[in-house]
């Protein structure tokens, strides 16, 4: 093969991106947005159910549920900093989405 038609192969496989057909790319958006609000609202509800518990756990003198309360809101920070993360390094190793 020569390096023209080389090139010209590279360049014409650099131009085919994956593009949803129609209006769906407006619907996949949505749905994408939807997912990650419930994902924060849920982060919200297990910081305060951690909190719950180690109060809980503090005025009924149960340590276990102290205990689980501190490792509850551990899990939810440990999960929001992946949220923040992984989404970065997964569109770092797969790129634009163009074969």
């Amino acid at each position: 093969m020569t390096t023209a038609a080389f090139t010209l192969t590279t360049d014409a496989a650099a131009r085919i991106c994956p593009k949803a057909p129609g209006d769906a790319q407006s619907y996949a958006d949505q749905i994408t947005g939807y997912i990650l609000w419930g994902v924060l609202a849920l982060f919200v509800v297990g910081i305060i159910v951690g909190i719950g518990a180690v109060v809980a756990g503090r005025v009924f003198a149960m340590p276990h549920s102290s205990k689980a309360g501190v490792v509850a809101i551990v899990v939810v920070f440990l999960a929001a900093v992946a949220y923040m993360v992984l989404p970065g390094m997964i569109a770092a190793i797969t790129g634009s989405g163009c074969v």
